[in-house]
């Protein structure tokens, strides 16, 4: 790191996933000293490098909640400073079908939720018109999103941490937090890897993403009982060998779990499929050949151009879900001192998507739970 990780310090970021750093970021610019803890090698080697890549236009969450109102405050965000900074990005736009019966009154259904988080710009197009949008399509309607795109998950991580260490925050890689205790005068935390040291910060971030809970059990002071469960979701993905048939993402409607094996489409035109939805209870990213069985009935109901033996093992992400299979997807956990009673401290939990959309939103909501502690 560069420092004595003995001395006390203004502030310490749990994790350099893109919300980590969007949350080092907004404390650097408010002119914190910032460190950055990372237990692994690199920025954002887990959920946020495993994901579609795609800025969430804020469709399908519940009214007023944090997921609603962060991911369109932070997709205005990311289409300016994705511009301004040259990050690569698109604005291609999303097209969610209904392929079975029934379903065209659930694209009404998802068009008034829209409406109600903001987005006015959704479209309802009948199947004609929607194969005239995109040839390949099949389906029986279509809902129009013309705001969603897709963004290059990693350069913008590069941005975000390029912008913190220019105010001088600091990443230190490979350093774990393995415990630490509540004090009066902050919060001391066990740091782990080839030099061990304690580093005592007075305002700390857990951004931790799939170790939050942990990290956060692990300090001595912060109560249990706010300390939510953590479930796996795992996300497979599987690519097309070729390029796109579509210009555009296509998603089904969305399934318990997730949003249904959807083709996303990366800055390249190569086209991706999935996420599934499969719950584990270990860590693991190996990607099973058999589950493309599935993804080939799924897809077809939407392209039934799909060809045997087209889709190739991918990538897998995991989700981490707040509740086990078979419940409502619960909302982002930001919480702050007063929300647990520890001074000092936000706990992020279940930044799941649209996480990486809501990643500068939920940035500037962390900034205003510390702000009285500045």
């Amino acid at each position: 790191m560069g420092r004595d990780m003995s001395d006390s310090i203004d502030c310490v970021v749990i994790g350099a996933g893109v919300v980590g750093l969007a949350v080092a970021r907004a404390l650097a610019l408010e002119g914190r000293e910032v460190v950055v803890l990372e237990a692994a090698d690199a920025i954002g080697t887990e959920t946020s490098s495993r994901n579609s890549e795609v800025i969430h236009a804020g469709i399908y969450y519940p009214a007023g909640s944090l997921k609603a109102r962060l991911c369109v405050e932070g997709k205005h965000f990311l289409y300016a400073y994705c511009s301004e900074r040259g990050i690569p990005h698109r604005r291609c736009g999303k097209m969610i079908v209904a392929t079975r019966p029934g379903q065209d009154a659930y694209l009404d259904k998802l068009r008034a939720q829209a409406a109600a988080n903001g987005v006015e710009d959704l479209r309802l197009v009948d199947g004609a018109a929607a194969r005239a949008i995109e040839p390949e399509l099949s389906c029986d309607a279509a809902l129009l999103s013309p705001s969603t795109g897709i963004v290059d998950s990693h350069s913008l991580m590069l941005a975000y941490q390029g912008d913190a260490e220019a105010r001088g925050a600091v990443v230190a890689f490979l350093s774990p937090v393995l415990g630490g205790e509540v004090r009066n005068d902050g919060i001391e935390l066990r740091v782990g890897g080839a030099e061990p040291a304690a580093l005592r910060a007075r305002l700390v971030v857990n951004a931790a993403g799939l170790g939050a809970q942990s990290v956060a059990r692990s300090i001595a002071g912060i109560p249990a009982a706010r300390v939510p469960p953590l479930h796996y979701a795992k996300g497979n993905y599987f690519s097309l060998a070729g390029r796109s048939p579509f210009s555009r993402l296509v998603y089904p409607v969305p399934e318990p779990g997730g949003l249904g094996v959807h083709i996303s489409i990366d800055l390249a035109g190569q086209a991706r499929f999935g996420p599934d939805v499969e719950w584990i209870d270990d860590i693991a990213y190996d990607v099973d050949p058999r589950r493309a069985d599935g993804f080939y009935a799924e897809v077809r109901r939407y392209w039934p151009g799909l060809r045997d033996g087209a889709l190739q093992p991918a990538y897998a992400g995991i989700r981490p879900k707040l509740g086990p299979a078979g419940t409502p997807a619960a909302d982002f956990v930001v919480e702050g001192p007063c929300d647990h009673g520890v001074p000092g401290l936000v706990n992020l939990f279940g930044i799941e998507s649209p996480g990486l959309t809501a990643s500068p939103a939920i940035a500037v909501l962390v900034v205003e739970k510390l702000r009285p502690g500045f």
